[in-house]
């Protein structure tokens, strides 16, 4: 089984190369590119999608519409779109780039590229890599924030927008 190279970048998100998942997730000092998708319907309320159990990072916390690492030799918008085919089923068009953010942990450095949709749905959740997914209400999102809910990508992400 061949592992998952993930594209890295620079602190400003120019790509430099690749490396593989296993030593990205324990090595901070390698900026992995990520792309995020954050789907709002036409009410204005926000899909957050469940993360699996299994997940390695922030399991079973509500995070962002889509997310994913960007891979070798892909572009941040490519990426966006096979993402979102792969989560939530969704042939992605004409999404909206929001920011560019850098977040770090003691396990790894992430440097996001951040888009909005606005879209009602339907979603075809793969239960693989989410395991539930909904629409929030800002006032339930602001009401929640800081209580281990969401990630803390996402609540970045959420900041930037209020």
């Amino acid at each position: 089984m061949n592992e998952e190279m993930i594209q890295l970048c620079d602190s400003d998100g120019v790509p430099l190369g690749s490396a593989a998942r296993s030593i990205c997730h324990k090595d901070p000092s390698l900026i992995q590119m990520v792309v995020h998708l954050l789907i709002f319907n036409s009410r204005g309320d926000v899909f957050l999608q469940k993360r699996s159990k299994t997940k390695e990072v922030y399991p079973g916390m509500w995070d962002s519409s889509v997310g994913g690492h960007v891979a070798a030799g892909e572009d941040a918008y490519a990426a966006l779109v096979r993402e979102s085919k792969e989560e939530l089923g969704i042939e992605l068009k004409n999404a909206e780039f929001i920011c560019k953010q850098l977040n770090k942990d003691d396990t790894e450095t992430e440097f996001s590229f951040v888009y909005k949709l606005i879209y009602d749905g339907p979603f075809c959740i793969d239960n693989k890599e989410v395991t539930d997914g909904r629409f929030f209400s800002i006032k339930e999102i602001k009401e929640n924030l800081g209580k281990n809910i969401f990630t803390p990508t996402f609540e970045k992400q959420f900041r930037t927008l209020a």
